[in-house]
């Protein structure tokens, strides 16, 4: 079991990651909340068919209630939102319940958002069930989506801690492990060439990653996450830099649908042009010829869209929550490891699509 110390301006917590992390949720429990009674579950329908039954089986003491919410970024909603806290209320949680997120990234930034708001914010903790949610599980961020934008509606709640019981992970199929990966590129490329040459020498198939590949391609992840968090919580500097990809990824998925197509897979083709644009207006040394090459292999799409429309994604990216006024705010490369925020013309910008399409 590896354990990863959170630190952030307004709380400290831990990350437990490694097979049977589960187990470790009772003791925690019964050490920091002694006057706990009421936990409130929120799972989706997919996790709670697949591993409900093994999370509640080590929570016999407190009998939790559980809400689930539709799968995806269908939980995501101001209804299920709603229906989460009437869920809460029904069942009397008070200042002193804990409610606990079992699942992927979007049931976590469900259930943190409920918990920043029920009573003006109680405890919660972050139980993730995929490889996506080894970012989106730490630093706090939690929200939901509006039709004009995706998590737009939100706050900052840190969890009070995250276990990560990497044997729940042997049930995603392909497309979630692409999805979730993509996330491991991005902390790569951001913070750490030799992370990056590692993951690009290693990593050759998503279907054949063994154990120990996949628990140090998270562990990095996590620690690169916490680096930039532990510096700025609230996003008003360098962790703006995790959003890189993101811009472009993030209109990708609305303008798709959300559910359609997956964060990660939109992230990678974000990520894809941000290099483009890196290597036009920073000059960065990379061959992004080999990296497109290689991720295709690994089963992304590294190309946009056929049919989404260009004046729609600038539309979204201008609605994104990094841009200020008109102006499009992106994160680029000036080397491996060395992001920046650039603002860049909508012309350009769009100059720029119509030629990677």
């Amino acid at each position: 079991m590896e354990t990863i110390h959170i630190e952030t301006e307004s709380k400290l917590y831990d990350v437990f990651v490694g097979e049977g992390a589960l187990g470790h949720i009772p003791p925690f429990l019964k050490s920091h909340f002694p006057s706990l009674t009421k936990i409130l579950v929120i799972t989706d329908e997919t996790v709670a068919r697949l591993h409900l039954e093994k999370l509640v089986s080590v929570l016999d003491d407190w009998d939790p209630v559980v809400f689930t919410a539709p799968s995806g970024e269908k939980a995501k909603t101001f209804d299920v939102f709603y229906d989460a806290l009437t869920a809460g209320l029904q069942n009397r949680l008070d200042r002193k319940s804990v409610i606990i997120s079992f699942g992927g990234g979007a049931v976590g930034d469900l259930a943190g958002f409920v918990a920043s708001t029920f009573m003006r914010g109680i405890s919660f903790i972050q139980v993730p069930t995929t490889i996506l949610a080894h970012d989106s599980a730490v630093g706090g961020k939690v929200a939901i989506n509006h039709p004009m934008g995706k998590n737009m509606i939100g706050a900052f709640h840190q969890p009070d801690a995250v276990f990560y019981d990497l044997s729940l992970l042997d049930t995603l199929p392909e497309q979630e492990v692409r999805s979730g990966f993509a996330e491991v590129i991005k902390h790569a490329l951001i913070y750490d060439l030799d992370f990056y040459q590692w993951l690009r020498m290693n990593i050759q198939d998503l279907n054949s990653m063994t154990q120990g590949q996949l628990s140090q391609s998270l562990i990095k992840g996590i620690k690169v996450k916490n680096s930039y968090v532990s510096q700025d919580e609230r996003e008003t500097g360098i962790r703006a830099y995790l959003n890189f990809g993101h811009t472009l990824g993030h209109a990708i998925e609305a303008e798709m649908g959300y559910g359609k197509f997956t964060h990660g897979e939109a992230v990678l083709i974000g990520m894809i042009f941000a290099l483009k644009l890196s290597i036009e207006i920073l000059e960065l040394d990379f061959d992004l010829k080999d990296f497109s090459e290689w991720t295709k292999r690994l089963g992304y799409q590294t190309s946009l869209p056929e049919r989404l429309d260009l004046d729609s994604v600038i539309s979204r990216m201008k609605q994104d929550k990094k841009s200020v006024g008109e102006s499009i705010r992106f994160v680029l490369l000036e080397k491996v490891g060395h992001p920046v925020l650039k603002e860049i013309s909508e012309s350009l910008l769009l100059n720029g699509l119509y030629a990677f399409k």
